[in-house]
């Protein structure tokens, strides 16, 4: 009973962990849109080159650990 208890209680706290924290900090214009001198961090660069080098090696892994375990039967 106590260590179900217990696991509940920590169950609890990591579900609620993260409505305690904030992840950015507010917007300097109260949430309004990016005018002309305001930026994004990072200045707008485009995520899609490294997504698909993720893609491709995470691709590249599975092939090569599917290989391994069919030369091991």
């Amino acid at each position: 009973m106590k260590t179900t208890l217990q696991k509940i209680a920590i169950a609890g706290i990591i579900l609620a962990f993260p409505l305690l924290t904030l992840a950015q900090p507010p917007h300097p214009n109260n949430g309004a849109a990016p005018g002309p001198g305001n930026t994004p961090v990072g200045g707008g660069a485009p995520i899609d080159g490294g997504l698909s080098i993720l893609l491709a090696l995470g691709m590249g892994y599975g092939a090569k650990k599917m290989f391994a375990k069919k030369e091991e039967q």
